[in-house]
């Protein structure tokens, strides 16, 4: 089923991109190493799930069908023990996606995500477009009035250092640059105004170092960047950009916690899919099948539509993860617990 269903995904996925691919002037070597290849794993990681329930449907329903189901609960076998082969298996299947969800998917995304940028003209929606600010440290405050990421610089920015309650420096300057030589800022015709008890020092320069602790990925932040990080960088990256005071940092902690949960589901579709297949059913395959498409489309809408929530800061980012699979979780339980034994 995970083959099938990867299968089709890259036969939609290039129907849908092959005329960019060719207007661009994308090698077809490229296209396979650096983007379908590279899709692979976030395609397993995505396509998992419903692969597992699936096959769960229908190799439970079939036997359920040839009345085996019925003969090993007449043997003495509970439903529950029938049900361990199916949970052990899908820990196993769960831990696997995690695993490369937290050190493997975020590489293969990293170079998909620049390939997609250079030939698809996609990198993800800017979270920051104008306006940035950023607090650099306890006491500074720093803002830039627009950035530009693919040369790394800013334009007209304006830094207030405080003292206590008074401020005690105002620089502004027409740019800030990004030397990647030296790891640093520095600033491109800049006025310095420092503030003593009684008097105001004011000095002009043309190009001097820029003493901020920023880095040019504090200042770009992409909607994408969560997903192309480990989990100990993605917490790194939390923590950094509390650390500066930027805005919309409930977005890719929802993101984060979502992915972090997602394996989770594999366990909630395994006791869903062996509950409704357990049972002999009027519909045969057909509905299996059905049932099937039916839950894993309610199941992500679900997820997808409570996760705006978080992302803007109505529900916790972590409740907004983790309710979904917690809600369906508790209905595969129950719908075991009615399920003929």
């Amino acid at each position: 089923m995970l083959a099938v269903l990867i299968c089709i995904f890259i036969l939609i996925d290039f129907s849908e991109n092959s005329d960019e691919f060719r207007d661009r002037g994308a090698p077809l070597a490229d296209i396979w190493n650096l983007y379908y290849l590279n899709y692979i794993p976030e395609m397993t990681r995505l396509v998992m799930p419903l692969a597992v329930f699936v096959a769960i449907l229908l190799l439970t329903g079939q036997m359920t069908e040839r009345f085996e189901i019925i003969a090993l609960k007449a043997s003495g076998v509970s439903l529950y023990r029938l049900l361990m082969p199916y949970l052990f298996l899908g820990l196993i299947l769960a831990s696997g996606i995690s695993y490369l969800d937290a050190y493997v998917i975020p590489i293969s995304n990293a170079e998909r995500i620049e390939f997609e940028q250079t030939y698809l003209g996609r990198s993800g929606e800017r979270l920051d477009r104008g306006g940035i600010y950023r607090q650099d440290s306890d006491s500074t405050i720093i803002n830039i009035n627009f950035y530009d990421a693919n040369t790394n610089v800013g334009y007209r920015i304006h830094l207030i250092e405080y003292s206590g309650n008074k401020i005690s420096r105002v620089v502004n300057a027409n740019r800030i640059m990004w030397v990647d030589s030296t790891s640093n800022w520095i600033t491109d015709r800049a006025r310095i105004r420092t503030f003593y008890d009684n008097r105001i020092q004011e000095m002009e320069t043309e190009r001097e170092f820029f003493d901020i602790n920023l880095l040019p990925r504090d200042l770009v932040r992409r909607t994408s960047d969560i997903y192309q990080l480990t989990y100990p960088e993605a917490f790194e990256y939390l923590s950094s950009i509390q650390r500066i005071g930027a805005g919309g940092i409930e977005l890719p902690k929802v993101q984060l916690y979502g992915r972090i949960a997602y394996p989770i589901s594999i366990i909630t579709v395994c006791l869903i899919g062996f509950a409704l297949a357990a049972q002999r059913r009027k519909g045969g395959k057909g509905f299996y099948i059905g049932a099937g498409l039916a839950v894993s489309f309610i199941y992500l809408a679900f997820m997808k539509v409570i996760e705006p929530f978080g992302a803007a800061g109505t529900l916790s980012p972590l409740f907004a993860a983790i309710f979904p699979h917690a809600l369906f979780l508790m209905t595969g339980i129950i719908l075991l617990i009615l399920t003929k034994k």
